[in-house]
């Protein structure tokens, strides 16, 4: 039997629908099948969201169906962590401030910045189903056996069932097993030195930790002396309770998968107690949970996706998040190549924004270890890593040695790091390391700027199923888009190297285009400084005249909450500067 279509799509998880999802939104007329070897529902591990997720379900048509689902809310999570036995809170929302809304409610407002905790055999089928409905063909319970390959090239598809499936595209969705990766020859890389495994189980009626408004949660992440913890509420009653813990640690203690995770939840006091009245589903499943990226993730007619792609230490809770945009960017990528687009440079540039996501949440997960003093082995092999960087992990050079890739994203929305915007990893850097972290451009009310020797670039900026060439200018490997917020922020330091000037000259701009310049606005300006600063694209500077910038991305976040719709006056506008 022989099956013809213009993209097969190996897997039928998050990423492989959703991949399917854009391919169909965009370009109606597309022949997509996605070949999944199990029938849904299944469980899955990996529950825990970013907010970048809801803009992606929001874009293919699925978030009302994800947000009916009832799914509790992530508005950030409850760490015991570091040097301290405290428990300290990490918030999406500015100030941790949650709404009580009635649902299930639409993206917008709060929504637009929180999160789902999903029960992924529930959240998988929705989303599959709804690519389904968007006119792809899903083939469940259908595996693929084998790839068929000329160099560089795939040339077809075996199933186990021994149809035989050509496509003018492929994808690999397959997850860990990387079966086309694999196929194709495409080694990994391991770039930290942490081998850690996770062993999980599923708990009914488990009490939430943290209940806000009408769903809205945090979840727990709970260190102990040779592992951490995780309690992720993801139903009314269904709990994911997973431990993790350095392999070596693991083959050492003597102790089977299911003594050293009952071990784990007795020796940690506040989960325990939150699993009292709890009963254990006994499904209990553990994976190595070793961090990767791919040599290659782009050949002649295929791209690799989410987990095939790379994966990352689970304590950012990344690895539904690069699946997503991965997806996104591989179906745009794949549309535009079909309009003639220019292929090395499609291949090029998707490669190059998934690589450098990975690697930066993989460097981010070995900076949180170095911060618990539990993790003493842990902290001396990313100890180490530093080292080949020349770094020593002090608090400053250790948030600046995460960026080394540079802080701005591609995406020309936020500035950040990997799927994290940059007041975000503020938050968790100020707590992990021992002196709090500071914005780079505090204090100082003059920027200078410093383009010397930049080349000119062309990016990519993924948008409404079009891969938009942007003008950009790249130095020491950091790359400035010249559009949105940076380019806003380029003219404005031309026009006048005071930010209070600089400052009325974007929200002038901004009102010539027809936008106002509201908090929204602002706090995205003031972590585009910040990240330009870092990059080494302005210079902080003392000016005779003007005020000082004030930045404190924790404490001053209540401000932001609460003034987050008002618009800013031109008169305002530099006052607001001065207490960002």
């Amino acid at each position: 039997m022989e099956l013809n279509c213009d993209v097969a799509i190996i897997g039928g998880g998050p990423s492989a629908s959703t991949c399917g999802a854009f391919l169909r939104k965009y370009n109606p007329s597309l022949q997509v099948h996605l070949f999944e070897r199990e029938t849904f529902p299944r469980d899955h591990v990996g529950e825990s969201q970013l907010p970048i997720i809801g803009a992606v379900l929001d874009e293919i048509g699925v978030w009302d169906k994800v947000e009916a689902a009832g799914f509790p809310i992530k508005i950030g999570g409850t760490y015991r962590w570091g040097t301290s036995d405290d428990l300290w809170d990490f918030h999406f929302l500015p100030g941790g401030k949650f709404e009580n809304e009635l649902r299930p409610a639409k993206f917008a407002g709060q929504r637009r910045e929180t999160a789902f905790q999903v029960d992924r055999a529930v959240y998988d089928k929705i989303l599959l189903d709804h690519a389904a409905e968007m006119g792809c063909v899903v083939h469940e319970g259908v595996g693929v056996r084998g790839v068929r390959r000329e160099v560089d090239k795939v040339t077809g598809l075996v199933l186990e069932d021994g149809t035989e499936v050509t496509a003018r595209h492929y994808v690999d969705a397959s997850g860990h097993a990387g079966l086309l990766r694999r196929s194709m020859g495409v080694g990994i890389e391991e770039p930290s030195a942490l081998r850690n495994i996770a062993i999980w189980d599923y708990w009914q009626d488990a009490e939430w930790a943290v209940s806000l408004g009408v769903g809205g949660t945090r979840i727990q992440v709970m260190s102990v002396g040779y592992g951490w913890l995780w309690f992720i509420p993801i139903s009314e009653t269904r709990t994911s309770v997973g431990f993790v813990c350095p392999a070596d640690y693991y083959k050492k203690s003597g102790l089977n998968t299911e003594e050293i995770y009952l071990k784990g939840i007795s020796d940690e006091a506040r989960v325990r107690a939150l699993l009292t009245k709890a009963v254990r589903e006994n499904q209990l499943s553990t994976t190595k949970d070793w961090s990767f990226v791919a040599e290659r993730m782009a050949g002649e007619n295929w791209l690799l996706i989410g987990e095939s792609a790379g994966f990352a230490d689970p304590i950012l809770s990344a690895g539904l998040s690069l699946a997503h945009m991965s997806a996104k960017e591989a179906a745009f990528t794949m549309l535009e190549l079909d309009r003639g687009g220019n292929a090395p440079w499609l291949k090029t540039q998707y490669e190059a924004i998934n690589r450098r996501k990975i690697l930066q949440h993989i460097r981010f997960a070995d900076y949180w270890y170095t911060a618990n003093s539990h993790f003493s082995d842990l902290k001396e092999y990313t100890r180490e890593i530093a080292r080949d960087a020349g770094l020593e992990l002090d608090a400053d050079q250790a948030f600046q040695w995460l960026g080394t890739g540079g802080f701005i994203e591609e995406d020309m929305r936020v500035a950040g790091f990997g799927t994290l915007a940059l007041a975000t990893l503020h938050q968790v850097a100020g707590r992990l390391s021992e002196k709090p972290s500071t914005s780079a451009i505090d204090g100082f009310n003059g920027f200078l700027l410093d383009l010397k020797g930049a080349e000119e670039v062309t990016l990519a900026r993924y948008e409404n199923g079009r891969v938009q060439p942007v003008p950009a200018l790249r130095k020491n490997s950091k790359n400035l888009p010249l559009n949105g917020y940076f380019g806003l922020i380029v003219e404005s330091l031309k026009h006048s190297a005071r930010i209070d000037q600089a400052a009325t000259f974007m929200s002038r701009k901004l009102a010539m285009d027809g936008r106002k310049y509201d908090m929204e606005v602002h706090v995205s300006i003031v972590q585009a400084l910040d990240a330009m600063a870092r990059d080494g694209w302005i210079k902080p500077r003392h000016l005779a005249e003007g005020a000082p910038i004030s930045v404190d991305f924790i404490s001053h976040s209540q401000y932001i909450q609460e003034n987050h719709d008002q618009e800013l006056p031109q008169n305002q506008v530099a006052a607001a500067l001065r207490q960002a």
